[in-house]
């Protein structure tokens, strides 16, 4: 198996040990993105759907930096802090996609970093 680390500098980058993206054997596996802007490294105001707006466009970024873009997703893990957030989020994680819809999972978790309303990670493939 070869490995390979999958880094933009338009998304932001890791604040710690882990990449933005790791690829092996064709598929591409996604740490989980934040609601951050890699140009301040600041959250973006906002609630739920711009937090979510931003998470797809930092994923974009990444998917870009390998080659491939949002069609290629295969599986998405959401995580919310709160399932109130469910609803705004669907909205804007719909209007992503076009033809078939990644596989999904979507939780609420205590807290997320940063107190992130949203933190998603995908899987992908060439």
């Amino acid at each position: 198996m070869i490995k390979k680390e999958i880094k933009t500098n338009n998304a932001p980058a890791a604040i710690g040990p882990y990449s933005q993206a790791v690829e092996a054997n064709g598929m591409l596996f996604f740490s989980g993105m934040l609601p951050i802007d890699p140009a301040t490294a600041d959250m973006v105001p906002g609630g739920i759907k711009e937090q979510t707006t931003q998470i797809f466009t930092n994923i974009k970024a990444v998917l870009a930096a390998a080659g491939v873009g949002i069609d290629n997703i295969v599986k998405t893990t959401v995580f919310l802090d709160d399932m109130s957030h469910f609803g705004g989020m669907n909205q804007v994680y719909a209007a992503q996609f076009s033809g078939i819809f990644p596989a999904r999972s979507a939780f609420a978790v205590q807290t997320l970093p940063k107190n992130a309303l949203v933190e998603i990670e995908v899987i992908a493939v060439r």
